[in-house]
């Protein structure tokens, strides 16, 4: 058995509760609030601006041009279009200059990106990657599940389209080939350190959808920024 395949195995409880959440499974009806959506779509489009910037710090960590031209091109090409695709449900969502300027990224949100740069600051690319890969891998499988479903509403039609689509699939699989030629002749305690990030990286995926149903903000500051 693949690495990969090991950490998929040991995630799949975790998947599980993706898979089977209220945002997904409304998203796929169409019947998700929209308000719901576009909490998840602004905390997104932060995260993926991160997620980007972790790609980079990745091309620096690779010992090999090719790879480094690799993470580089997933940095630019797939983060970009994806907030490319943000961008686009921004208008359609009516979300505004003035929602952006007034933006806070809720608290899963920042300690999801601040797990990614943690993670890629301490360790090598392994660790960077080990981390980054259920973000690819568990929308891909979303995407699978859903290629089928039909919201019939504009923004939940084509982000299923998005997932489900073959270019986000090729993008995948290449990151799972990358990270087992990284992992699989690596000592089991590594490998297991190489696990336990994508197990940490799993769970945030899983609190991401919770934090978007739920609307989640800090607190206890009010907007005004005194104490409630």
């Amino acid at each position: 058995m693949t690495f990969c395949e090991e950490v998929r195995r040991m995630c799949d409880p975790i998947w599980e509760e993706s898979f089977n959440h209220p945002f997904i499974q409304q998203l796929a009806a169409g019947t998700l609030p929209e308000e719901v959506f576009r909490h998840y779509v602004l905390q997104d489009s932060y995260y993926l601006k991160h997620f980007a910037k972790v790609h980079a710090i990745a091309a620096v960590q690779a010992n090999d041009l090719r790879t480094t031209q690799a993470f580089a091109k997933h940095a630019e090409e797939t983060c970009g279009a994806e907030i490319s695709l943000h961008e686009g449900f921004f208008e359609l969502l009516g979300i505004t200059q003035e929602d952006l300027d007034a933006f806070e990224p809720a608290p899963t949100a920042y300690a999801y990106t601040s797990h990614l740069y943690r993670t890629a600051m301490t360790g090598d690319l392994a660790d960077t990657l080990a981390a980054l890969l259920p973000c690819y891998w568990l929308y891909y499988e979303i995407g699978e599940r859903l290629k089928h479903a039909t919201p019939n509403h504009p923004v939940y039609d084509k982000w299923v389209a998005t997932y489900g689509s073959e270019w986000f699939e090729l993008a995948t699989i290449e990151q799972i080939d990358r990270m087992n030629g990284l992992a699989d002749h690596l000592p089991e305690e590594r490998r297991m350190e190489l696990a336990a990030h994508f197990e940490k990286s799993s769970h945030y995926e899983t609190r991401f959808w919770e934090m978007a149903w739920n609307l989640q903000e800090w607190s206890p500051l009010n907007k005004t920024g005194a104490f409630s």
